[in-house]
């Protein structure tokens, strides 16, 4: 069961509500307010600081840059057709502009917020035939008769933000929409280093198809070599069934990594918005060799609150469920709105205009919750939980971005080591097998020992691959993991300049 006092005086003609009736009215909301029980009701979880979180020794072990990464990250790799292609997927990214679709939400909400603010104003014109009762409130001659009853009116409302109700809703709206302008900063990155690590995919798949070419040229020879040497009376027919065997292999390899490339270029052509025609334009990359040292800006992680977007949203998505938090405990206190309205009402046109049609009124209404039956209590106890869980968000959020960027150190560390020890397993296993080829020319050596070989050197080939294209991505995570040059200062202005104007109005 639920009361609700609802009261409106609308005096006849242009006589006012006495200064009295409202105050009177005040008192009484006032003195009511003990009805509304919120005791027990409030938050659990804590948001957590960068400075608790250990890091110093871990980050330490990196090269300290003082420069943050630039929102177009990209170009320090030195490859123009990357630039164009990046351009090109803000440009036109599906997901891009679903992100921007929600901010255009939020921002709509906000206003709609902040509509709240301002007293509202409405016309009304209205005629309706109808039979009017012979035993009800209208008079003779109308009694009992069919007439037609006319209304011109503008109605007033103004709803007195006693408990700030309103002003606390717009400024979660306006927290809500600043996360929502973060999201479209975060898909742009999202998107930037979807595009970034599928190009240096294509790159990989690249210098796999030179790595599988170089080897059928190199057992054609073989081949060449076998086939000799059997007509010399020096191997049999196995040896040389054996090197066309691997003639086919090796086709097949370089077939599927023109098929892996032909699919690389679909995704970027996706990933642009665009068919797969577009695709087809893609050219060979040509990445930067030392674009990809490792280094940390300063001030890490004290900075990082405010550089990846991903905890600027969550710190604005925190902030909103407090605003919440302090709107729903409003709606445990009286509620008190101003209705008027003034202009003419008559029953037939002959005299609808004329001044004693006018009509005018003026009144407060007040509506106070007594007993709703425990929904106050569980609205506040949703919005608490939401807190709960934005502030527990926040948390994990920080702490995974921590250990996103320690990851990167620890892969960029790793991929260094194993390509110090790669290549100088390349150089032996690469002189091994130029000489197991010279003692097989020279009749001195078997066929095995050349595969045996041969199979270290392709191993090692494709090795180096992996490893380039693996720091390559270490990179581009980094980047992302430092935020991808998010500025959080304009966002973070532009809620303190909304929230100061709602506090004024």
């Amino acid at each position: 069961m639920s009361r609700r006092f609802h009261i409106q005086l609308f005096p006849a003609g242009t006589e006012t509500v006495r200064a009295g009736v409202a105050a009177g009215m005040l008192a009484i909301a006032l003195g009511m307010t003990g009805c509304a029980d919120m005791s027990g009701l409030s938050g659990h979880v804590t948001a957590d600081d960068a400075g608790r979180l250990a890091s110093t020794r871990t980050l330490s072990q990196a090269a300290v840059d003082v420069h943050w990464p630039k929102a177009d990250w990209w170009e320090r790799f030195g490859d123009p057709q990357l630039d164009q292609l990046e351009h090109e997927a803000i440009a036109g990214s599906p997901s891009l502009q679903a992100a921007q679709a929600r901010l255009a939400q939020a921002r709509a909400a906000a206003g709609v917020a902040r509509s709240a603010l301002l007293p509202r104003i409405n016309g009304d014109l209205s005629s309706t035939r109808q039979r009017f009762s012979a035993h009800d409130t209208v008079p003779p001659p109308f009694a009992g008769s069919w007439e037609t009853e006319n209304r011109l009116a503008f109605d007033f409302g103004y709803e007195f933000d006693l408990w700030g109700k309103n002003h606390t809703a717009l400024a979660a709206a306006v927290s809500r929409a600043e996360a929502a302008r973060v999201d479209v900063f975060a898909a742009r990155l999202l998107l930037s280093v979807a595009v970034a690590r599928a190009y240096v995919q294509l790159a990989h798949f690249y210098d796999r198809l030179d790595v599988a070419q170089a080897t059928l040229k190199q057992r054609q020879r073989i081949h060449e070599l076998t086939r000799q040497r059997v007509a010399a009376g020096i191997d049999t027919s196995v040896e040389l069934k054996q090197s066309e065997a691997a003639l086919p292999a090796t086709r097949e390899n370089i077939a599927a990594l023109d098929e892996s490339i032909a699919r690389t270029r679909n995704q970027l052509a996706a990933l642009l918005g665009q068919g797969p025609d577009r695709g087809l334009a893609i050219t060979r990359p040509q990445l930067l060799a030392n674009s990809v040292a490792m280094a940390l800006p300063s001030r890490l992680p004290a900075d990082l609150l405010g550089r990846r977007p991903d905890v600027v949203a969550s710190r604005w998505r925190v902030e909103a469920a407090a605003r919440r938090i302090d709107v729903m405990k409003a709606q445990f206190y009286p509620n008190i709105n101003l209705l008027a309205f003034v202009g003419f009402q008559s029953i037939g046109l002959s005299q609808f205009l004329e001044a004693g049609s006018r009509i005018a009124g003026i009144g407060p209404a007040l509506r106070l919750p007594i007993f709703e039956g425990g929904r106050l209590r569980s609205e506040l106890a949703g919005v608490n939980a939401d807190y709960d869980a934005a502030v527990a968000g926040y948390n994990h959020t920080l702490v995974d971005a921590l250990r996103d960027i320690s990851d990167r150190l620890a892969a960029f560390r790793s991929v260094a080591t194993q390509q110090t020890e790669q290549r100088t397993a390349y150089a032996a296993v690469h002189e091994a097998y130029d000489l197991a080829l010279q003692r097989y020319r020279e009749g001195v050596g078997n066929y095995l020992s050349v595969l045996s070989a041969e199979a270290q050197v392709l191993q090692q080939q494709r090795l180096a691959a992996d490893l380039r294209a693996r720091a390559y991505d270490n990179r581009i995570d980094l980047v992302r993991a430092l935020g991808g040059g998010f500025e959080p200062g304009a966002a973070i202005a532009r809620h303190s300049e909304s929230s100061s104007a709602g506090k004024q109005s």
